[in-house]
């Protein structure tokens, strides 16, 4: 195993009752990164975060942190405190006990104590606040205090169990910047549960998408959104375009299709790193963004024809509904719009280098 890696996972399993909620999750996370545990309720990340942190014992597999196995220790030998969704502050301590409440069990003196609250709650921006309690506090504050009282106990690995969720969005914005320069600035180690993808996009350097208690793909933001590995996770990350097609050649990432029977055989540069074989059934993934309307193309691009059926103005770009002449409905953003509107008959296009091609469909 690589000295970079804190936490390493193998063939974690975890079953509740007939329900088996995680299922053969390998996984190695490297020190200093922020990783997302990403995907719809139900899928098992929040599980396997509260696995990691002690909360449940695992019914199978190994959980090593910086190369100890950690399946049998309590949740305060492990090293790993939890930022909760709803915080889990004591409403009766004041912000500094609450902060010095997990040095306090460690039964650290009073002096270590004083100095690592005050150095936590700076980092956290709270310094001042002190003697204020819980309810006299909003609640990106309180956010805030469960932070600072995580990053006291110098631990290697810090979990987020979709802590902004309790907050409006633009303080959500706000204290997700706050986040990312604090663990950066530290070089934290931060696993990171969330359902929320631009929360996911914006934040890590890498991300995990969890899918019926699997792993679908773990990779960068750009991986994750540009090359999705399966239809999955190009679905659920954005808004894309999917479309049935058959490969006619193959060399390489080099292919030609056939779209849908009708008669579209285009070579594409696939940015798939699957094999592909003649005549595998495959699915093409076009990103709205990716698409273009009226504009000029060549014979090389992937070009339809169409008619706008309804349009959504949502500020920084108009989306349009269109459907095209092989009776899909196509999703087309365009961005900078000014005043232009398009209406009725239009094309759509797109560079090849643009399609993303998904191998198991």
């Amino acid at each position: 195993m690589s000295s970079q890696v804190l936490l390493d996972l193998k063939n974690v399993n975890k079953v509740f009752g007939d329900n088996h909620v995680l299922k053969q999750i390998d996984l190695q996370i490297e020190k200093g990164k922020f990783i997302t545990f990403l995907g719809p309720s139900g899928c098992g990340k929040t599980t396997l975060l509260r696995s990691i942190a002690g909360f449940y014992t695992i019914d199978e597999g190994e959980i090593r942190i910086d190369g100890k196995v950690v399946n049998d220790l309590p949740p305060y030998k492990r090293g790993t405190p939890m930022v909760f969704q709803e915080y889990a502050l004591f409403p009766h301590m004041t912000v500094f006990n609450n902060v010095a409440y997990g040095l306090d069990i460690q039964k650290r003196p009073e002096a270590e104590v004083q100095q690592r609250v005050q150095e936590a709650l700076a980092k956290v921006k709270l310094t001042g606040l002190e003697e204020r309690y819980p309810h006299e506090m909003s609640g990106g504050q309180q956010q805030r205090v469960a932070m600072a009282r995580a990053l006291v106990m110098n631990s290697p690995i810090i979990l987020l169990d979709e802590p902004l969720s309790n907050l409006d969005a633009k303080l959500r914005e706000e204290v997700r910047v706050e986040l990312r320069a604090i663990q950066q600035d530290l070089g934290l180690t931060v696993i990171y549960v969330t359902h929320d993808q631009l929360e996911a996009l914006s934040m890590s350097d890498q991300i995990v998408v969890f899918n019926k208690g699997k792993i679908d793909q773990f990779g960068t933001p750009h991986q994750i959104y540009y090359k999705p590995r399966t239809a999955y996770v190009a679905d659920f990350i954005g808004t894309t375009n999917f479309a049935d097609a058959t490969v006619h050649q193959a060399a390489g990432n080099q292919i030609t299709i056939t779209y849908n029977g009708m008669n579209q055989s285009r070579s594409i540069h696939a940015s798939t790193d699957e094999v592909v074989s003649q005549g595998e059934k495959v699915l093409l993934c076009i990103r709205p963004e990716s698409l273009r309307i009226n504009a000029p193309y060549s014979d090389n691009d992937f070009v339809l024809k169409g008619v706008v059926k309804s349009s959504m103005f949502q500020g920084e770009k108009e989306r349009y509904f269109i459907l095209a002449e092989d009776n899909k409905e196509w999703i087309v953003d365009v961005y900078d719009v000014g005043q232009t509107r398009y209406e009725g008959d239009v094309t759509i296009s797109t560079l090849t280098e643009k399609i993303h091609v998904i191998k198991d469909i």
